[in-house]
């Protein structure tokens, strides 16, 4: 059972994102309002606001955290057309006094401004590639950003601009293997409704041999407009697992063609028009759920990839599992108000065994009047899903308002379970304060804060204090 716990935000506009951290103790929200705010959770389980600054100059889409092992950093994304990277820093950098708390403040690492439309989602890439940022546009591009020296932050090289054609792109997602057999891998989702466009969703691939990204697939069965996508973790599987939020929900296996493989790519020293190389992949619809029975606007996965949350417009977050054979089953229901349905027959120990919550954030929002580009809704939709695992292998719900989010993965032994819920809105002619409501209770331990501090001779080494 889940208790609801309000927080009062205090954006004066629609909340787009809400975030954890690695370790689901801090939560950074954005806004229509241009402003980004910082949350940490207390001992007792309190969420305060320790920052508060105007981000960008137009309403911001997306807010992510990086790795915890280059520091505490935060990535946005507005309709502005630019991306900013943000770094909290220790001491008195002599900014804004809401731009500081406790002697650490938020500075602007890095400013990319190489879209020339708005930039619609950002993600950092797996740390074990280094730190990457992932970035696409409602021009179609996706932009791929390295910084070369992790102790500098503000030095972003623009490794590779791959062009999705004439799609507005909406979402993208990392593939979160780390095995040596699958390479870098990206899938992007567009919410382009005109059904001349083709494929909604497309998948690239990093190729070491000619060091660029092709398009390897598109899952052409995916012809409405896509709101999110999400690779599942893969840990050992001999397939991908995709999850795409569209009209409904859609569980999609994406396995290698071992033996086309050689034959399947451009030869050494040729190029392949557009970017795209032949499939590499079977391609086989595993679920397909219209059970929100309204649009779909957030998917995330657990840890383990094997239970995926989803949330849309009938204000519910819906939680999926498959069993022994492979049939995905809905395991869970919970609902804005805290309350928890378990549908009949389908017992949370019978199909995907006990189902808490734990450092995850859900979106809602209320009579909301439509933003400049994102999405309209109305009434009281959840408009935003994850799902986090501990490291004791109890999943957990977490879901995020507007434009997505991360999902969070609280430290080992913190018992905690809670889910948040974003909410906001602009009644016509009104400016309201929109709030984040946490649903549940913690028992946090406190997390390990790492900063940077001193200089390195080698890039790839980064001390921490």
């Amino acid at each position: 059972m889940f208790e609801a716990h309000s927080i009062n935000a205090e954006h004066k506009d629609l909340i787009h994102d809400v975030a954890y951290d690695f370790y689901g103790q801090r939560m950074a929200t954005c806004s229509s309002d241009q402003f980004v705010k910082v949350w940490d959770q207390d001992e007792h389980g309190k969420w305060h606001c320790t920052a508060n600054w105007k981000a960008h100059s137009g309403s911001v889409w997306k807010v992510t955290w990086a790795h915890p092992e280059f520091g505490q950093v935060l990535a946005t994304c507005s309709f502005d057309r630019t991306a900013a990277v943000w770094e909290e820093v220790v001491g008195d950098g002599g900014g804004a006094p809401a731009e500081r708390s406790v002697g650490r403040h938020w500075v602007r690492r890095a400013n990319l401004v190489d879209s020339r439309t708005s930039v619609t989602d950002v993600r950092f890439g797996p740390r074990w590639l280094g730190l990457l940022l992932a970035a696409c546009s409602a021009d179609g591009a996706l932009r791929i950003y390295e910084a070369p020296d992790a102790m500098n932050l503000s030095q972003w090289t623009l490794q590779h601009e791959v062009s999705a054609g004439k799609l507005t792109l909406s979402c993208l997602s990392w593939n979160p293997s780390f095995s040596r057999l699958h390479p870098p891998m990206l899938a992007v989702g567009s919410d382009d409704v005109s059904p001349s466009s083709g494929a909604k969703v497309l998948i690239f691939e990093y190729s070491e041999g000619s060091r660029r990204w092709s398009r390897t697939e598109s899952l052409s069965s995916i012809q409405d407009a896509v709101h999110d996508v999400a690779f599942a973790p893969n840990p050992g599987r001999s397939r991908h697992l995709i999850a795409v939020a569209t009209r409904d929900v859609r569980i999609i296996s994406l396995r290698p063609l071992q033996e086309n493989l050689a034959s399947s790519m451009p030869a050494a020293g040729g190029t392949l028009s557009l970017g795209i190389v032949p499939s590499r992949f079977e391609v086989q619809l595993l679920a397909q759920f219209d059970d929100h029975a309204s649009t779909v606007w957030r998917v995330c996965w657990n840890v383990t990839g094997t239970i995926l949350a989803s949330s849309g417009d009938d204000g519910c977050v819906r939680l999926w599992k498959a069993n022994y054979m492979d049939n995905w089953k809905c395991v869970g229901v919970l609902k804005g108000d805290g309350s928890q349905k378990i549908p009949v027959g389908l017992g949370m120990g019978s199909a995907g065994g006990t189902v808490g919550g734990s450092g995850g954030v859900v979106g809602t929002t209320g009579d909301a009047a439509p933003s400049v580009a994102g999405p309209s809704v109305t009434g009281s939709s959840i408009v935003g899903s994850s799902v986090g695992v501990n490291q004791s292998g109890v999943p957990s719900t977490a879901s995020a308002p507007v434009s997505g989010i991360l999902p969070s993965v609280p430290s080992s032994g913190s018992g905690s379970n809670q889910l948040a819920v974003g909410s906001g809105g602009l009644p016509t002619g009104v400016s309201v304060a929109a709030g984040v409501a946490v649903l549940g209770s913690s028992a946090n331990q406190g997390a390990a804060r790492y900063y940077k501090l001193g200089t390195i001779s080698n890039p790839n080494q980064v001390p921490w204090h």
